[in-house]
């Protein structure tokens, strides 16, 4: 595959943003979950506790391999990598997989990373985002395994009568003019005057 032309105009402005918010310390808390998690490290060539970056975590993750591990981990059977090709579509196809896992288990699209986010490094921010979303659902899917950020929210429905709903649309909003300390003190129909200071030039 070709290496991607860099872009023009606005895109550089826009990747240049995106890289400024890359946090290498939400980074290394990401790492860390994936290696207790796989009982694996990302690269073993380097010590936990030394930051990799957006280049090196890209090249380590590209081929889409270790992503598929992390799910297989985190729910056994949903990836079946390609782990002995070094063909560009094949990597592609495992991040794909590792996607599809993500939003089998529950995490939203809206949350995901594009593919070539990862495999051409355009906003590997995204990655790292989604491994956080990838975290939190974990707890909401009761994983029993470590965890990563805070536990996500889940919505609480709630059931009105109609007598109760009759009640609400017969109570008067205070934003609709009806605050009675607004109104203390005034009489209906009546002008408010404005009685000048008496040292005020006249």
């Amino acid at each position: 595959m070709a290496n991607r032309v860099p872009g023009y105009g606005d895109l550089v402005d826009r990747q240049a943003k995106m890289q400024s918010k890359y946090s290498l310390e939400v980074e290394q808390v990401v790492r860390v979950w994936m290696e207790m998690v796989t009982g694996q490290p990302v690269m073993p060539e380097i010590a936990q506790d030394t930051p990799l970056g957006p280049d090196r975590m890209q090249s380590a993750l590209r081929d889409g391999v270790y992503l598929c591990k992390l799910m297989n981990s985190i729910d056994p059977g949903s990836c079946r990598p390609n782990t002995h090709s070094n063909i560009p579509f094949k990597h592609m196809e495992n991040i794909g997989m590792f996607l599809n896992a993500c939003e089998e288990y529950g995490v939203k699209k809206l949350d995901m990373f594009q593919t070539v986010d990862l495999y051409d490094n355009t906003n590997f921010g995204g990655v790292i985002q989604t491994i956080l979303a990838l975290g939190r659902k974990c707890q909401a899917n009761n994983f029993l395994g470590p965890v990563l950020g805070p536990k996500e929210s889940t919505p609480r429905s709630r059931e009105w009568t109609n007598e109760q709903l009759r009640r609400g649309n017969a109570i008067i909003s205070l934003q609709m003019g009806t605050n009675k300390h607004q109104d203390s003190g005034l009489d209906a129909l009546c002008r408010r005057q404005i009685i000048p200071h008496p040292n005020s030039a006249q």
